[in-house]
């Protein structure tokens, strides 16, 4: 066991400044240099020795004697990048190396990725991060305690309160990931079982991330109109935050589907009411017009999941429930601007399903309608989907805003887990002119470390860990498209994730430096 009740975090977070060496081992020198604070760049260098940056500032190989240097003139040197919302659970853990390298996100400039977004984070934080350690991961990982899986361990996949002992139970899990170091308490109130929580059942176990200043990271209860609607999703969002007083992140910001395009407006004016009275409440974003999710998520009321797909097929062979599940997922296929905006990118158990077709397409082939063609995958498996069911409006309205940082939430079968920082770079700077490279730098990098509070990472300055991202701004682009989702992305000439080279030259050197992120905590053992 890594860590315990009273634990601290594996790394040592503290942020040192070591006195000036004369040998360093690495100097990174004439890139222009975006420091994350969203400063103009500047033409300088950057010395590291071991896992540390101990110098940022001009002639570095004056003043030292480096056992490696970089060229980076004409290369843009900025922190390595951090994902607040990411999947990447699965491949920290694989017995396979060059998953754990996790070079989806290394070709995107990503150093470190949060995981345990939705409310789907493992409680058992020492255990994952002791894996980690054993073997080896190529980019650093945080985590959250996810409300779903906390629920679930205590009460299952049922539509039903808790009572007082079950609630004290919850709460023990969450304390004792929040005493192993997670960052905060994740919610995905959209999903079951965690749809089933009232708003007060929520707010007493936020109240404990409280207690260990962590932060509430939320995929809301609606982003469209399955229920309160995006606005009033947002507004409980808020309330939560309020009344357990600790900071909101909203995941992957959006107005999903037709009825709620335009809403943006809206969303943007309470979050900023809501920060104009003192509350802290900030954004992760997504530069794709398509969601990623699954037919089960996307499409089936929550009342016919309860219990999981195994009861769903049940009540599916109930021709009174089937009429009202058939309903429902009518209903949904036009909230979501219909089946032709509904692509199968991935077939999941069992099912055989033709992928890279769109619901309306598969339909179609069969000869019956979408909603039928939705209950075929279902009786035997699900299917992934890009869901295409966002305005570009309201995503740039999102992005404009100071409160937004990139994010991927990565998933398999979508092009966002591979290519959602180069994408978010060409929409807003290269191509778009929306925005400087500095405040993109910032919004990737020490915007993002101050909004989960890692210390020690996010900046390029002396003491702060050496995760280094040098790209060429002409080539950083996006190569994952929905019908190759898993194409490495270009333009990262070099990454170093604490002062180790993991790309060298636009090539992975097969290096796992990465570590294990806990947030300091202090627990009566």
């Amino acid at each position: 066991m890594l860590a315990s009740s009273g634990c601290r975090g594996v790394d040592d977070l503290a942020i040192t400044t070591p006195a000036e060496p004369t040998e360093v081992d690495t100097i990174i020198a004439g890139g222009m240099v975006f420091d994350g604070t969203g400063a103009t760049g500047r033409s300088i260098d950057i010395a590291i020795l071991d896992d540390r940056i101990v110098y940022v500032g001009e002639d570095a190989d004056a003043r030292f004697r480096a056992r490696n240097t970089i060229d980076a003139v004409g290369l843009v040197v900025a922190p390595g990048f951090i994902d607040p919302h990411t999947h990447a659970d699965t491949d920290l853990v694989s017995s396979d190396a060059d998953r754990r390298a996790n070079k989806a996100y290394a070709f995107q400039g990503v150093t470190t990725v949060l995981v345990g977004n939705d409310g789907f984070g493992n409680y058992r934080i020492a255990d994952m991060a002791s894996a980690a350690i054993e073997s080896g991961i190529g980019t650093n990982a945080a985590w959250l305690v996810g409300f779903g899986a906390v629920r679930e361990e205590v009460l299952g996949r049922v539509d039903r309160e808790p009572d007082a002992a079950e609630l004290a139970q919850m709460g023990a899990l969450t304390r004792q990931a929040m005493c192993e170091g997670a960052w905060g308490f994740s919610t995905g109130l959209y999903y079951v079982p965690q749809n089933f929580a009232k708003t007060e059942e929520v707010v007493a176990l936020a109240r404990i991330a409280t207690e260990f200043g962590g932060y509430y990271d939320t995929h809301m209860r609606d982003e469209s109109t399955y229920n309160v609607t995006v606005t009033g999703a947002l507004a409980e969002t808020l309330q939560i935050g309020r009344e357990a007083g600790l900071p909101v992140h909203i995941a992957h910001i959006k107005a999903l589907g037709p009825a709620v395009w335009g809403h943006s407006e809206r969303m943007i004016a309470m979050i900023e009411e809501a920060q104009a009275s003192g509350q802290r409440v900030s954004a992760d974003q997504y530069p794709w017009e398509a969601s990623g999710t699954r037919i089960s998520n996307a499409l089936v009321p929550r009342w016919a999941l309860e219990g999981g797909l195994e009861a769903l097929r049940e009540r599916l062979a109930k021709p009174e429930q089937r009429l009202a599940i058939r309903q429902g997922i009518e209903e949904a296929i036009e909230r979501r601007g219909g089946a032709d905006r509904l692509l199968v990118t991935g077939a999941l158990g069992e099912v055989e399903v033709e992928t890279g077709k769109t619901l309306e397409q598969l339909a179609r082939d069969q000869g019956i309608a979408p909603a039928d063609a939705a209950i075929a995958v279902l009786r035997t498996g699900d299917a992934r989907l890009a869901s295409f069911n966002m305005n570009p409006d309201d995503i740039a309205a999102f992005a404009a805003r100071e409160w937004v940082v990139t994010g991927s939430d990565g998933s398999t079968g979508h092009p966002r887990k591979y290519a959602s920082f180069p994408k978010a770079y060409r929409d807003l700077v290269a191509d778009g002119g929306v925005m400087d490279m500095a405040r993109f730098v910032r919004r990737s990098s020490g915007q993002t470390a101050d909004i989960i509070g890692l210390q020690g990472r996010g900046y390029l300055k002396p003491g702060y860990f050496a995760d280094v991202v040098v790209l060429d701004p002409e080539s950083f682009a996006p190569r994952a498209t929905y019908s190759a989702p898993e194409e490495l992305s270009s333009g990262v000439v070099h990454l170093l994730v604490n002062g180790e080279v993991v790309i060298r030259g636009g090539a992975h050197t097969g290096q796992l430096p990465g570590r294990p992120l806990l947030k300091p905590a202090s627990c009566a053992s």
